[in-house]
């Protein structure tokens, strides 16, 4: 093999570019573990990495892609081997670090993850860091006393990468879920991933909200942020939680200290990007298990190669895609 194909991004004080390039071995980063990729997926993260508005890449050119899932074919750590089938997600890949836009990548060994058992190439990414930062946020959600017993769980942005997983996950585990979606289309879909109530968008950001209103739900996944956040909070049961993922509804929260120092709610910050090595594995192991959604495939949208990436990314900047776009390198 001489060259391969990789979707590379560059900004210049005048262009952005996006394209198709060809790279060599000795093209990519420093690195321990060098992996054959074979899938991908794209994510918000992403497609804010390919569009001239994003923000995130921290150093150009870069092949973006926060996830990839492959086998090693070359690693000087000993504790991976050519043929091992692993996954990389978060850390600098993507951003900061050449990422799974590529068929082959080359990361730090502490990055990589052993692909478990019960879990293909293709389901890991259709997990990828939606489903990982999913995991994530049930397991602070337990960890803080959440029990499927004390009541129902809201998901916001449920038919988003990490609602879609949220929901799936939560229901698989006995909880009563409520999913928050501004998308009426897509309330059956909802329903078949496990949620017994549709909660629309804009019932959470009412005209005249109150500091505190009737308690509701027992805790919340929130990869949303934003108005309706603070809404959330006022109806939490007492000692209840919202673990909090991302901004897509904006990064300002207009609420008040009542809901914490009268009934003790909590917001638990979920990082999935630089989250222990350890916990890491433990979560993936579950995500292979118990974690994993029964309707995994039907959170998929669609499956493209690196030359539909463009066109994806922007479906997904517009709010158009619902669940996970997957990238599927050749063979």
């Amino acid at each position: 093999m001489e060259t391969f194909q990789a979707l590379m991004v560059d900004r210049t004080q005048n262009e952005f570019k996006l394209a198709l390039q060809e790279l060599r071995l000795e093209d990519l980063p420093e690195g321990e573990v060098t992996i054959r990729v074979r899938y991908s997926g794209i994510n918000y993260k992403d497609a804010l990495a390919c569009s001239p508005a994003g923000r995130v890449v921290r150093k150009y050119p870069m092949v973006p892609g926060i996830d990839l899932a492959g086998t090693v074919t070359a690693s000087a750590d000993p504790r991976y081997r050519a043929g091992d089938e692993v996954l990389v997600t978060s850390y600098e890949l993507g951003t900061g670090h050449y990422g799974g836009f590529a068929a082959y990548a080359r990361v730090p060994a502490d990055w990589v993850v052993p692909l478990p058992q019960g879990l293909t190439h293709r389901e890991a990414m259709a997990l990828g860091t939606a489903g990982f930062t999913a995991a994530l946020s049930i397991h602070r959600l337990e960890s803080n006393g959440l029990a499927p017993e004390q009541g129902p769980v809201l998901v916001r942005g449920a038919t988003g990468g990490v609602g879609s997983a949220a929901v799936s996950m939560l229901a698989a585990l006995g909880y009563e879920v409520d999913a928050s979606t501004g998308k009426s289309a897509d309330h059956a879909y909802l329903r078949e991933l496990g949620a017994k109530r549709i909660v629309p968008r804009e019932e959470l950001t009412p005209a005249a909200p109150k500091p505190l209103g009737p308690e509701h739900w027992a805790g919340a996944v929130d990869p949303v942020g934003g108005e309706g956040l603070a809404y959330v909070l006022s109806r939490l049961r007492y000692g209840g939680s919202v673990a909090l993922s991302g901004l897509t509804g904006g990064a300002e929260v207009a609420a008040t200290v009542y809901p914490f120092i009268l009934r003790g709610v909590n917001v638990l910050g979920i990082d999935s990007v630089y989250c222990p090595s350890a916990l890491r594995k433990q979560l993936w192991e579950r995500l292979a298990g118990e974690l994993k959604p029964q309707r995994l495939e039907e959170t998929v949208y669609r499956e493209v190669s690196l030359a539909g990436v463009a066109d994806a990314a922007k479906e997904v900047l517009a709010g158009k895609v619902r669940g996970r776009v997957l990238v599927r390198h050749e063979t």
